[in-house]
This record gives C-alpha cells, sequence and structure tokens, in this order.
C-alpha cells in the first residue's frame, strides 16, 4: 500500500529533461499525439449538458496537446486542466494563451488526487485524459479514479487515452522491448543521448508491479467503482481509448 505522504510525488515523473524537452515524445512515440486528438473528438461527440455547455476536466494536461485537441474539438467547453509540473505549465501557458485570455481554459497546478478532492461531487459534465494515468501509481490511481466518478454528474462520461498494458504479460514484454529499440533509435539519430536513460527508465517503470496499468483489471476496476458502459473505443498494442459513463440514476 503507497503511504499517503508519498501521494503527492505519485506522478512528478516529468520535472528533469524529459519534461523540459517533452515535445520529443511525438518522435519517439507519435501515438500519443493522436490519443490526444482521439481523446478530443470523442469529447467533440458528446452531449450538451441541460445549460447548453459541457465542462470538462482534464487530468494531467502537461504542455497542452489535449487540451488543444478538446479545445478545438467543439464550442462551449470550459475546461479546468490539471498539470502539477511547473515545467509543463509552463509550455501548456505558451501553447494556450488565447484561450486562457479568453477564458475558455484554466489551468491549475496542483496533482490529480487534490484537485479532485477539492472540487464538489457532480460537478464536471466530462473528466478527460491522455497519456497520464497509467503513470500513476496502483494505489493513487485507484483513489484517483474514485474520485473521478464523485466528481462527474450523473450521466457525464470519463474519457481516457492511455497505454493500457496487455493482459498478456509475455506479449507486454515483447513489445515494450520493441518500443525501447525504438526510442533508442530516433534519440541516437537526433543526438540526443542526453534523453536516452530517462527516457528508457520511464518506459520500463510503467510496466512496473506498483505501476503497471492491465486492460481486463482496469475494466474491472472502473465498473466495481460503479461506472457503466465501460467500453474500448481504440486499441492498438498498448494505446487505447477507453470511455467509462457514470449512471444517470
Amino acid at each position: 500500500m503507497t503511504s499517503p505522504s508519498s501521494f503527492a510525488q505519485a506522478e512528478r515523473l516529468f520535472s528533469g529533461r524529459i519534461g523540459t524537452d517533452y515535445d520529443i515524445l511525438e518522435l519517439i512515440c507519435p501515438m500519443a499525439a493522436e490519443l490526444s486528438r482521439r481523446v478530443g473528438a470523442v469529447v467533440a461527440g458528446l452531449p450538451s449538458s441541460p445549460e447548453g455547455r459541457l465542462a470538462v476536466l482534464e487530468i494531467g494536461c502537461g504542455t497542452g496537446v489535449t487540451t488543444r485537441a478538446l479545445l478545438e474539438g467543439r464550442a462551449g467547453l470550459e475546461v479546468i486542466a490539471i498539470d502539477n509540473e511547473p515545467t509543463m505549465l509552463e509550455q501548456a501557458q505558451g501553447n494556450l494563451s488565447d484561450d486562457l485570455g479568453s477564458g475558455r481554459v484554466r489551468l491549475v497546478e496542483a496533482d490529480a488526487l487534490s484537485a479532485l478532492r477539492d472540487l464538489p461531487s457532480a460537478s464536471a459534465d466530462v473528466v478527460a485524459s491522455a497519456y497520464t494515468i497509467h503513470n500513476f501509481l496502483d494505489d493513487y490511481r485507484t483513489l484517483v479514479l474514485a474520485e473521478i466518478f464523485r466528481v462527474l454528474r450523473p450521466g457525464g462520461s470519463f474519457v481516457n487515452g492511455d497505454r493500457y498494458a496487455l493482459d498478456d504479460a509475455l506479449e507486454q514484454t515483447r513489445l515494450t522491448q520493441a518500443e525501447a529499440k525504438r526510442y533508442m533509435e530516433v534519440l541516437l539519430a537526433l543526438g540526443r543521448t542526453d534523453l536516452l536513460e530517462p527516457w528508457i527508465l520511464h518506459l520500463f517503470s510503467d510496466a512496473s508491479p506498483e505501476r503497471v496499468m492491465r486492460l481486463g483489471p482496469a475494466r474491472e476496476l472502473l465498473r466495481a467503482i460503479g461506472f457503466d458502459r465501460v467500453e474500448v473505443l481504440f486499441r492498438e498494442s498498448f494505446d487505447t481509448v477507453l470511455t467509462a459513463v457514470r449512471p444517470a440514476s
């Protein structure tokens, strides 16, 4: 069991060189940006609230890639975007300057669990995330998902584009090794050997026992928390778009 004192550090994985040069992810892992686009498209197709708007809470906005996909997907969004890495938020402020100025988006510096616990129950129409929740330690992730359920309005949707590990551990290992090879090839070709160690370590930490997020158990956990209609809309290797709905009654 993860101790409460460690929760505030549970997602602090991007404060160093990875965070400073986070745009390199699009080269070593092109599906990251694709999942952001797909999350934006899913949210764009959701029904509006009775008031004609859609209150969206984004977990782990990073540099604003998914935030931008959400905002470009439809008008009428009100986005609160959360991240606890100042390095990432500084980049998001630059990337989202027009929308910050217009009030369409608000950035909040906080870890996911603390931010969620500060929000009223049933206050969000949508909770969206991309390439974030898989980074959490397992105990912390479970608490975050329970808070997402609480914060969603009845009928609200959780939309997550993320790395869901395979339930087949041997195939998971094979694909992780292949991905590590791609990371090395791309970073060596770019001459960015300084990023090689942190990204490879980060990749393999995703598969560590205390952090791995396998698709089958993840879906079971969402149902156990109370979510309904837990559906996989897209799946390619690890990369997955999953939706779940808080029942209307």
